[in-house]
């Protein structure tokens, strides 16, 4: 029998990964509750006319698709062969498939707000915590299965939404300890660059090349953009665009130079009511709400290459690090009009847990705590000892303390050894003698100090030997 495997691009999670990964959801759920987010879920699956059409043509090919039931006996005959090579060609063919693996959580959101529009009390704030799937080729920080965190607002215009989701960005990677800038641009900005090339026809086909910048290089983007038939003056602009460097306000005088217009100015001055709240780079600005003003950066790079993006748009990166984005999101003011319902505007961002989780492996940002399961181990030292260390360790339990009871009588060194593996904290001895005199032995196996304490009083020990 062959060795069973996973499929590519998933993986097993043993519980020193879970407790990792759940100290990353925790401390991101928390500062979603702290801003008034409420929980929501939608399936794993959704039917495929609801996903296809909303990514755009790279992210239509990354829809897993599940194959309809009963197949199996029909896959010879001529219209089966013709429905997978319809499928085979990036097309739907609903005599095969009608379900997709959710891509994202962001359309199934817009579906739920759709589909919900008279049950829900707008603005509606939502966070979503679940697994997503891409076809996509397995490599480091890129999975096949994995996690996203999202939280949007949907039923306001207001860029005060952009100001707090940043700031949730900032504050969640303060608390785990990771160093990152936050990127920002304006779909706006994307749409001035292509009307100064030509017209908004040139949106998609320069945003969808920009989107690839990180990856593939400048002059391969050049080289994308010249078989598109772009001419040397439409080059030039480009060229030019993505050239722009300097502080935030530089940017800035530079964007408004190369493009004039009003789709670009527009852009522009939602970026500057946003930088506002981040504090001037003027050390005499009088207008200084948020910290952060050094980790918000302009970058007119960045594009966000899905199309339903209308807005500012964001991207997370972690300084010290090559593993891409761990953050992004942006401003979609028409999302729900796919689903027939105009006029909800929205925003949102997702964190990318996976790739959070390898930078904290990376950089060893975890704290040792997140591997304490068990906080006190008793030690078993006979039959009358287990019964009267069960009778406390419930009492304790009760409490709220994390105990377990060594399964079997042995020898000390094998308990410590357990005990040390697993990362156990404090161990309480009762043996023989102890049920004699009514006094347990504690030991702190970090510092070694080992005490004594009447069992009444074990809980007050443990807490003061933590």
């Amino acid at each position: 029998m062959s060795k069973p495997g996973l499929p590519q691009g998933t993986r097993d999670f043993g519980p020193e990964t879970v407790r990792k990964r759940n100290f990353i959801f925790d401390t991101i759920r928390s500062e979603f509750e702290i801003y008034g987010y409420e929980p929501l879920e939608t399936p794993a699956m959704e039917n495929l006319d609801t996903l296809l059409g909303k990514y755009g043509e790279e992210g239509d090919k990354l829809i897993f698709k599940i194959l309809n039931n009963g197949l199996d006996h029909d896959s010879k005959k001529e219209s089966a062969r013709a429905a997978f090579e319809n499928i085979l060609k990036g097309k739907n063919d609903k005599a095969i498939t009608e379900r997709g693996l959710r891509y994202d959580l962001t359309i199934p959101f817009a579906r739920y707000v759709a589909t919900h529009q008279h049950e829900i009390n707008f603005p509606f704030r939502r966070y979503q915590v679940q697994p997503v799937w891409r076809a996509d080729r397995p490599q480091k920080g890129r999975y096949r299965e994995f996690y996203q965190c999202d939280a949007d607002v949907v039923g306001s215009h207001s860029l005060v939404n952009e100001v707090e989701l940043i700031q949730i960005y900032l504050t969640v990677f303060e608390k785990l300890g990771m160093d990152v800038e936050v990127r920002i641009n304006h779909r706006k900005i994307l749409a001035g660059l292509a009307e100064s090339c030509g017209g908004a026809g040139y949106t998609n086909l320069i945003t969808t090349a920009i989107d690839k910048l990180d990856k593939i290089g400048m002059e391969k983007v050049k080289d994308e953009l010249t078989e598109k038939k772009l001419t040397p003056l439409q080059m030039e602009i480009i060229e030019k665009y993505l050239h722009i460097e300097g502080n935030n306000e530089a940017k800035i005088q530079q964007l408004s130079a190369l493009l004039p217009n009003q789709l670009t100015q527009s852009g522009i001055r939602d970026l500057q009511y946003i930088l506002k709240f981040f504090g001037s780079e003027n050390p005499k600005a009088d207008f200084k709400y948020l910290p952060g003003s050094e980790k918000v950066i302009l970058d007119f790079s960045l594009a966000r290459g899905l199309n339903y993006y209308t807005g500012i748009i964001f991207e997370v990166r972690a300084k010290g690090v090559n593993i891409g984005s761990i953050g992004g999101g942006g401003r979609y003011d028409d999302l729900t009009g796919l689903f027939g319902v105009p006029g909800i505007p929205g925003v949102g961002i997702s964190f990318g847990v996976d790739r959070i989780y390898d930078v904290m492996e990376e950089l060893k940002l975890f704290p040792e705590t997140v591997q304490r399961s068990t906080q006190v181990l008793f030690f078993h030292l006979g039959e009358e000892a287990a019964k009267k260390s069960f009778e406390l360790m419930q009492s304790l339990r009760k409490e709220g303390m994390r105990c377990e009871l060594f399964h079997e009588q042995a020898k000390l060194d094998k308990q410590f050894k357990y005990a040390e593996k697993k990362n156990i904290p404090t161990v309480v001895i009762i043996g023989a003698d102890e049920l004699k005199s009514g006094m347990a032995k504690l030991k702190n196996l970090a510092t070694g100090i080992q005490s004594e304490i009447k069992f009444e009083n074990l809980n007050q020990g443990l807490t003061l030997n933590a």
